[in-house]
């Protein structure tokens, strides 16, 4: 059986530590100003802004040199931020992407989407788009069959990008394009070749990634020990390193706030089922069940209440989970009373072992229609196919018969797939 080729992702946040200054004190937008130590204390530029970097500052260099070539410099202290909460939400977006998510700082992370439908260049801009609506931070993405090519797709994808503002840049190598996209790069730029490498390679004439390619694997061991090896083998592209996650799905959830304070029932349960559906597509993708569902309502005042039930067995079809919130909004919404958000919750999970084999005690009709509703998301995008009761229209929401919309833009053809 041949091997399935890789898909990985390389996401960086750029300038993240000025990006969440900016959310905390947006008066800091279009400033040059730098995250870091203080001049005078031997501090470093831990982050810099764009504006900033015109005037050569640059991350890792004393913060007096900064202050030097940009005098109007503001400089603030990083030892204050929500550095570690604002990555913690980003790292839980991609999670909700795949599973397979490994974090190798605060503001950078690799993800193996290897098997997920859709484009990765698709999938890539969609992480991107979905961070900035939801948390306003900018990011860059790069993709190819492994970790380094990923990694140094998104550092080319960057250095394209130079200029006033953040470069939310996006590169994905094709299966097979990586000793192309690799040859003409300069040696410095491999990940892993130092300063002192670099001059030592120069020195024996082999400026690109081209050339150290094509440089004898036995000389450059000779040369560079065991680190010879590996520089060969990643000026091929070659790197077997697998994207190792420790995170551990314990729920999965949705919530989403009103435009408007809302205290009329039935858009209140449009969004409850729409977002019910949401729960159980991500379960069902990431092959989990769950026994408790809990319900998040927060009022105009702010005030948040949680309120959950634990059903007789573990399930991630849409409309059980439905079903249990619906309950639960019934008991503890005071009708008439505004809503801010409303929110889904599964947890108690353990592996979908079963798939979709069915229970007695489920609806097959609900369950062939769900099936056939998730093939065609899984095809043509999560955005393939609404029910029209959740798009604002008219009618009762319990109708007996799902109706479906295909959004804007969709092949006609998903329809019958």
């Amino acid at each position: 059986m041949a091997r399935m080729t890789r898909s990985i992702l390389h996401l960086d946040l750029d300038a993240f530590f000025c990006a969440v200054e900016e959310l905390n004190d947006p008066s800091l937008a279009g400033l040059a100003f730098a995250v870091g130590g203080q001049p005078g204390k031997r501090g470093v530029v831990a982050s810099c802004s764009w504006p900033a970097r015109r005037y050569g500052v640059r991350s890792g260099m004393p913060m007096g040199e900064a202050v030097r070539l940009c005098p109007q410099l503001l400089v603030v202290s990083h030892g204050f931020g929500n550095y570690a909460e604002i990555s913690a939400r980003v790292m839980s977006l991609a999670q909700e992407l795949t599973p397979m998510v490994e974090p190798v700082s605060i503001d950078e992370a690799f993800l193996d989407i290897t098997g997920l439908p859709g484009d990765p260049t698709l999938i890539a801009r969609a992480l991107q788009e979905r961070i900035a609506r939801q948390l306003n931070l900018p990011c860059s993405i790069g993709g190819g069959s492994n970790k380094l090519i990923a990694k140094m797709a998104t550092n080319a994808a960057k250095s394209a990008g130079r200029g006033g503002a953040p470069p939310r840049a996006i590169k994905i190598v094709a299966p097979g394009a990586e000793a192309d996209f690799l040859a003409p790069l300069a040696v410095e730029a491999l990940w892993g070749c130092g300063p002192k490498t670099t001059e030592r390679l120069r020195e024996m004439g082999v400026s690109t990634l081209g050339d150290l390619a094509r440089w004898p694997t036995r000389d450059l061991m000779r040369r560079f020990g065991k680190h010879g090896y590996d520089l060969g083998q990643r000026a091929r592209g070659i790197d077997e390193r697998i994207v190792e996650s420790t995170f551990v799905t314990k729920s999965v959830g949705h919530s989403s706030t009103f435009l408007r304070d809302q205290r009329e029932a039935l858009p209140i349960r449009r969004k409850l089922r729409d977002l019910a559906e949401r729960v159980g597509l991500r379960l069902r993708r990431q092959h989990l069940r769950g026994r408790t569902v809990t319900l998040t309502l927060r009022w105009s005042d702010f005030t948040t209440v949680m309120h959950q039930t634990t059903l007789p067995m573990a399930v991630n079809d849409d409309l059980h989970i439905w079903q249990a919130a619906e309950a639960l909004l019934e008991s503890y919404w005071p009708r008439g009373r505004p809503l801010r958000l409303i929110g889904v919750r599964v947890s108690g999970l353990e592996p979908d072992r079963q798939g979709r084999q069915l229970e007695l005690w489920e609806a097959p009709r609900e369950l062939a229609l769900q099936a056939a509703l998730d093939n065609i998301r899984n095809r043509f995008g999560d955005g393939a196919l609404r029910r029209c009761s959740a798009m604002g229209r008219s009618g009762s929401y319990e109708s007996p018969t799902p109706v479906f919309r295909m959004n804007h833009g969709q092949r006609s053809s998903a329809a019958r797939a």
